[in-house]
């Protein structure tokens, strides 16, 4: 199972359009599930409580990837080999998309793969949809489909 954990809700029907898509192409391949905790709107607060509410939705086994502007960078086919290597050895991988202030030392200390897409910063609800369709193109590639290019 994949877990896609995220700080805030989505409310623009075109990202919804979008999210939704990627989720019935996934349901071929695996059970996948987002989750959205609340943002939290105090600015000394925001990492710790997101945090706090982050870590209810990870489990103890659960194969935790922080996606992060400092993260590796991997191309498609590296990003696909890497989920089928995970799924040898875990059943869930959770991936965590922060919030505007980013993500808490303490997730990023329990994150087994810290990812990054690029160095340029993504708005968070974009982001759901970009990190979707490279999940949907990593089962294509691994089930060697066509789609990738």
């Amino acid at each position: 199972m994949i877990k896609i954990i995220c700080v805030g809700k989505i409310k623009e029907d075109y990202f919804t359009l979008a999210t939704k898509e990627y989720l019935k192409r996934l349901s071929k391949y695996t059970n996948i599930q987002i989750i959205e905790v609340e943002d939290e709107a105090n600015i000394q607060k925001a990492l710790k409580v997101e945090a706090e509410k982050i870590s209810k939705h990870i489990k103890e086994n659960d194969y935790v990837i922080t996606l992060e502007i400092d993260g590796k960078e991997l191309s498609s086919e590296e990003f696909a080999s890497k989920i089928d290597n995970i799924f040898i050895t875990n059943s869930n991988i959770d991936f965590i998309i922060g919030g505007s202030y980013g993500i808490d030392e303490t997730i990023k200390k329990r994150s087994n793969y810290s990812l990054s897409f690029s160095k340029m910063t993504f708005p968070h609800k974009l982001f759901r949809v970009i990190l979707l369709e490279q999940i949907y193109r990593a089962f294509k590639i691994n089930n060697n489909e066509t789609y990738h290019k």
